[in-house]
């Protein structure tokens, strides 16, 4: 054989030996906040969770409920923002300046600058509650909070806000007609935007596309392709409910005159389990909205009538907690009380999952025989459009570009999702139409004689090349 052609083997196998060796799946990893609720009585203690979130993931802003001692001192020097809160039953006193004065003394001076408190929510969701008292006093705990961080000079180091669920619309679709509610806007939240502009910090807010789940808009509520929604009255398409629900409280904001405001999203999420037939419960839809949103709020993407923008995100929860009413409620977690993943969203530097899967034991996700061409090319747009995966081995005259259709080019595109995201069932069920082989298919080889392969280096390297690296890292399995 002449000498160029075993240079040109070289890569192949060096491929073949990399392939064949026991690795960790490569998953992108993101920065994302998340939600530290303690609502369970089988959690582990702060500092553990505190020095788990620094080691082994990549969230850099927490959020918490209350202003619990031992959590803010677990996040001593980790480097990790945290947003602590003024619990509901505490908002009415500190609206009276020298409680307020007293609150930040007692849940701020003593751990900052160590901890790295970012910022302060009074309240959490207050117009949910229906208390017109406490509506009423928010906004002057809000400014109390603030006049005592200023006392103590850290008014320019700690933010004051306070988060709302979407109730606090009367109208939020299509994305351009959104409104607060009637007589509130002008009386309750200009003024509250006003204070944001002043103080130079955000509103926030608590999208939760799962309760607007439905057959009809599974995937778009989950960021999964799906034909958009058109909002009629401004031309924009809306790929994704998140997006949808974002630009509803940006109208309603721009309405009453504070679109400069910046949006934080204090809490979305999506429960893994629930209730029996509970609609749209589950770890697949879990595991596919909470890894979309990741990626989706760190893009710089941003919304149609916010575009190029990025949104501190918050996700609910943490872990999920076993005294919350209700199974679902109890199921919102990314991690279970021993810090095992739920599922990975792409937050775990160096995911594992557990230790490396021997080679007996690996598994392929491949398309199913009944899958029609029309899912799988659903798939492959799916797959290539979302960050993490390279499909540049499928694109024309690429390595992986031949057998040129629908099926060999899904194999390749849903094998590389699965192999990166944590290798869990879920990420190979592409709305079932994938599936898991435990064939190795590098086996394919043995199927070929020598002389075969030589025929087809010497008659192309090329086909022989693209035909390996299809069966080989794609895992197309062909019995």
């Amino acid at each position: 054989m002449p000498r160029s052609y075993f240079t040109k083997l070289l890569p192949l196998l060096t491929l073949l030996l990399l392939f064949q060796s026991p690795r960790h799946p490569s998953t992108a990893a993101y920065a994302i906040g998340v939600n530290y609720g303690t609502v369970a009585d089988n959690l582990p203690p702060p500092s553990e969770v505190a020095a788990f979130i620094r080691d082994h993931t990549t969230i850099d802003k927490v959020k918490i409920f209350d202003a619990n001692p031992d959590i803010i001192t677990a996040f001593a020097n980790t480097n990790i923002s945290l947003t602590i809160t003024v619990p509901d039953d505490a908002v009415l006193a500190v609206a009276n300046p020298s409680a307020a004065r007293a609150w930040v003394a007692a849940n701020v001076l003593p751990f900052f600058p160590a901890t790295r408190i970012r910022r302060i929510a009074v309240g959490n969701e207050i117009f949910a509650t229906g208390d017109r008292n406490l509506i009423a006093h928010l906004l002057p705990a809000m400014k109390a909070i603030h006049a005592a961080l200023q006392s103590a000079n850290l008014a320019g180091e700690i933010q004051v806000s306070t988060p709302h669920s979407l109730g606090i619309l009367s109208i939020s679709d299509p994305p351009s007609s959104g409104r607060f509610r009637r007589v509130y806007d002008r009386v309750i939240f200009a003024p509250i935007l006003e204070f944001h502009r002043q103080t130079n910090s955000p509103f926030m807010v608590c999208p939760y596309p799962y309760f607007g789940f439905t057959d009809e808009a599974g995937n778009y509520a989950l960021f999964r392709p799906n034909g958009g929604v058109l909002d009629r009255a401004t031309g924009l398409n809306y790929t994704n409910m998140f997006a949808a629900q974002l630009d509803a409280v940006y109208s309603a904001m721009k309405r009453v005159g504070y679109g400069d405001v910046d949006i934080v999203v204090a809490e979305t999420g999506w429960p893994s389990a629930g209730d029996p037939n509970q609609m749209g419960v589950s770890l697949d839809n879990a595991a596919s909205y909470n890894a979309n949103l990741v990626k989706y709020v760190s893009s710089g993407v941003g919304t149609p009538l916010m575009p190029n923008r990025t949104f501190e995100t918050y996700i609910f929860s943490l872990f999920n907690e076993d005294l919350k009413p209700g199974s679902s409620e109890q199921n919102f977690g990314l991690f279970r009380p021993d810090l095992e993943p739920v599922y990975d969203v792409g937050v775990l530097r160096n995911p594992q999952f557990g230790s490396p899967t021997p080679v007996s034991n690996k598994k392929w996700c491949i398309p199913r025989n009944d899958a029609s061409d029309a899912a799988l090319q659903a798939n492959i747009d799916f797959v290539c459009g979302s960050d993490g995966v390279s499909c540049k081995p499928i694109q024309d005259r690429a390595a992986c570009y031949e057998p040129d259709t629908v099926r060999s080019h899904a194999a390749y595109a849903m094998n590389a999702y699965y192999q990166s995201h944590g290798r869990t069932d879920f990420a190979c069920d592409f709305d079932t139409t994938g599936a898991l082989t435990t064939h190795d298919p590098s086996k394919l080889l043995g199927t070929l004689s020598v002389s075969k392969l030589l025929f087809l280096l010497v008659e192309s390297d090329e086909i022989f090349y693209s035909k390996f690296v299809l069966f080989h890292l794609a895992g197309w399995y062909v019995s």
